[in-house]
């Protein structure tokens, strides 16, 4: 009889910061679609989704890759988190991004997200003495050797296993911290690119554990002159990529003036930690825009300055937020008149 392990992943109820949740089924057919993989229950009161008299949430597949932990024919089956009537549980936030996905599909939009993190052993980030601190930030962004890099095995590892599974990772680098790094997905639409970063942050978590590393999303990891961690989150439409798209994203930068404060609320725990205006951040309390400004709340990259079309970078999401939040944000305040 054939046996085929299908782990199936979601996001559980936890507040501020949700967390990822995993089991495995094992069926006795190939799952090639969303289709293939049945619904399932899990306990929701072990993940703050219901109260113990009534626990039962149901699993609703809507994302199947090949399992690289396992090999194929074994599958990654990312879900969203339904009520066990079938109607939409509250902490479901992919729900609400598909909707508008479906109102705005004419804007056609792009995302690509920058995903910083740090990796920790010993409940110390990897590179720091356990007393003191290492030298400071300066050599260790895209740096070489080991007196500057820490955790290129995990990393490398993870790099390798998001693109057996067929996630769309652009690219990898170590970060400005000591064993901070940062992996970028994308360019895809706002649910593909929110459903590849969460089975990336997936199997990142799942990489660590072989080699007994934590990975922590913290916006300020370490207090102090140190960067904290983002997800910078690049954003266009088919106007912006278009002739003469630069006036479009002007005009997107001051619909985002306008909703800041409704923007800073879904992006992120603890951002006000990491968006003081210092370390290539602007403060949290202020907005402004400008053309190859890490320092801005949206930088406008220089070469879609100069080609006159292109797309924006929201610097104002930490390395904690819900993609499915900011992506559905973003879209709302641009897409929307």
């Amino acid at each position: 009889m054939m046996s085929i392990k299908a782990e199936y992943i979601w996001i559980d109820g936890y507040k501020p910061t949700a967390n990822l949740r995993s089991k495995t089924k094992v069926v006795d057919h190939f799952i090639r679609s969303v289709a293939d993989a049945p619904e399932w229950s899990f306990d929701g009161s072990s993940t703050r989704q219901a109260e113990g008299n009534s626990s039962d949430c149901l699993l609703k597949p809507v994302c199947i890759v090949p399992d690289p932990m396992r090999g194929e024919p074994n599958v990654l089956v990312l879900c969203e988190v339904l009520n066990a009537d079938g109607s939409v549980h509250v902490s479901n936030n992919r729900a609400a991004l598909r909707i508008l996905a479906e109102k705005y599909a004419d804007q056609d939009a792009w995302f690509g997200i920058e995903q910083e993190y740090n990796l920790y052993k010993n409940k110390m980030p990897l590179g720091f003495p356990e007393n003191g601190y290492p030298a400071p930030q300066g050599r260790y962004y895209c740096g070489v050797g080991a007196n500057a890099i820490f955790g290129r095995d995990v990393v490398e590892a993870h790099l390798s296993a998001c693109l057996a599974a067929g996630l769309k990772l652009d690219g990898i680098n170590a970060e400005v911290m000591p064993g901070q790094w940062e992996f970028q997905v994308g360019p895809l639409g706002p649910l593909a690119v929110a459903d590849h970063l969460w089975l990336s942050r997936w199997l990142l978590n799942r990489i660590g554990e072989n080699f007994g590393v934590e990975v922590k999303l913290e916006p300020k990891p370490v207090s102090g002159d140190w960067n904290g961690a983002g997800a910078h989150t690049n954003f266009s439409t088919a106007a912006m990529r278009a002739a003469g798209g630069i006036k479009v994203i002007e005009e997107a930068c001051q619909k985002l003036r306008v909703k800041h404060a409704e923007h800073i609320k879904v992006y992120g725990a603890g951002n006000e930690k990491r968006l003081t205006g210092q370390h290539e951040t602007c403060s949290i309390n202020d907005f402004r825009y400008g053309v190859s400004d890490r320092g801005a709340s949206i930088r406008i990259p220089i070469h879609t300055a100069k080609k006159g079309c292109g797309y924006l970078e929201d610097r104002r999401p930490a390395a904690n937020m819900d993609p499915y939040q900011v992506c559905a944000k973003l879209m709302e305040t641009v897409c929307g008149e």
